[in-house]
């Protein structure tokens, strides 16, 4: 667990030191050694069906501070290399390095983008409430960069408003953090969730926490700064916000609300959390047409003709995200529906199958258009390259085969969790 902390943040110490014709290839040595970690640690947990953990200096909570990887975790940091992988390859041809000349913005994108991971994985595997709120803080003061590396007004306003937003939700967070550790005297998860009870501070410390991720996370109704952070970054760095940086502060919700306060009552919160969602479904159709890199759908006749690979890989990433099968999103979303009517609450049904049908509408909008023949010849301002297409395409069939896995992996996400009374190791 310290290695997935460590490399990439002695990635950004190397890459400073080496200066920014090196910065890429530093890191593009990293990103495999990651995944070999990330992936270690989840077959460790896979094998032991146990919870690891990991003392700094040997001292036991509440004086020390402790890492612990569950199934949720190792999911997550899985999850996060590959994609790291993934953008990496992607931003080698849209952020090249000058031969033979000092560029910062290559320096600046891979620094960054070392430090987002290492601050995620530092999320991941956080087991106080404290220095989870440093790994997050990490996580912003890398991200609000990224959404301004082109240096223009416009990207400068959008990354100043993610930063107030930010912020603003850190205040929220460290409020509740401070409440609890007031009240119970501790802010590591496992014995915060022996003391906690249902009590107005723990309601109070657990309404601000939540609300103060829910802004990070860009939720309606606080969502403002993510539609122009998007427009104005690159789409290496576009694909970072989107894919992980915004999923940092949902996993804490889910740690805050089913590890924190396991046996509180979060029926009405659930409720609550899951109407927000249900906003998000609308703006996740909307954000299709953003990472074309405009929202002229009528100017897309004679793409299909142009960049076939591409369109074909938006029409993969579309199939999931409608939920249609085989996909991963149709695993997601029969999941869903499958607890939504075991539980009598079948109004979120309806709400999984209508963002279903919304989000079908616009990928259709997209395609109808895209493969249609242009009136006239269509240029394109930048050439675009087999190999990043390769990537995209990559990504997106990984999305379809995941709806070819069996549900027995989904087992690992289980372990460790509280319901499961895991004895974890030393």
């Amino acid at each position: 667990m310290i290695f997935a902390i460590a490399l990439p943040l002695a990635g950004v110490l190397f890459s400073l030191a080496l200066g920014g014709r090196y910065a890429e290839r530093v890191a593009l040595i990293l990103m495999p050694a990651g995944v070999v970690v990330a992936v270690a640690i989840g077959a460790t947990v896979w094998h032991t069906h146990d919870v690891l953990q990991y003392f700094v200096g040997n001292w036991d909570p509440p004086l020390g501070v402790a890492f612990r990887a569950d199934g949720l975790s190792a999911t997550m940091m899985v999850t996060a290399a590959l994609l790291i992988c993934g953008i990496g390859l992607f931003a080698r041809t849209q952020l090249p390095v000058p031969r033979g000349v000092e560029e910062r913005a290559p320096l600046v994108f891979w620094t960054l983008l070392l430090t987002v991971w290492g601050a995620l994985n530092a999320v991941f595997v956080g087991g106080d409430l404290f220095n989870l709120y440093v790994a997050l803080e990490l996580l912003t003061f890398a991200a609000v960069p990224l959404v301004s590396l082109d240096g223009r007004a416009q990207t400068l306003r959008a990354a100043f408003r993610y930063l107030l937003f930010a912020l603003f939700g850190s205040i929220l967070y460290l409020l509740g953090a401070v409440v609890l550790y007031g009240t119970y005297g501790t802010l590591d998860i496992v014995l915060l969730s022996g003391r906690i009870r249902a009590e107005p501070a723990a309601w109070a410390a657990i309404s601000l926490m939540t609300s103060g991720l829910l802004a990070k996370a860009a939720l309606y109704p606080l969502h403002l700064w993510l539609p122009p952070a998007h427009a104005g970054a690159p789409a290496p760095a576009s694909a970072v916000l989107s894919g992980l940086v915004v999923k940092a502060p949902f996993f804490l919700v889910v740690r805050l609300w089913f590890d924190v306060m396991p046996g509180l009552p979060e029926h009405a919160a659930a409720q609550v959390l899951g109407a927000l969602g249900a906003a998000a479904m609308f703006m996740a159709a909307g954000l299709i047409a953003e990472a074309l890199g405009h929202d002229r759908i009528a100017g897309l006749a004679g793409v299909g003709r142009v960049l076939p690979i591409t369109v074909f890989a938006f029409a993969l990433g579309g199939l999931s995200l409608m939920g249609l099968p085989p996909s991963g999103g149709f695993v997601a979303k029969a999941m869903l529906l499958t607890a939504a009517v075991a539980a009598g609450q079948w109004w979120w049904a309806v709400v999984v199958l209508t963002g279903g049908l919304l989000a079908g509408s616009y990928v259709f909008l997209v395609l109808a258009r895209a493969v249609t023949d242009a009136i006239e010849p269509l240029s394109l301002a930048a050439r675009i390259s087999p190999g990043r297409q390769a990537v995209v395409l990559a990504l997106a069939l990984g999305a379809v085969v995941l709806g070819f896995v069996p549900l027995r992996p989904l087992e690992l996400l289980q372990i460790g969790r509280p319901d499961m009374a895991i004895e974890a190791p030393r």
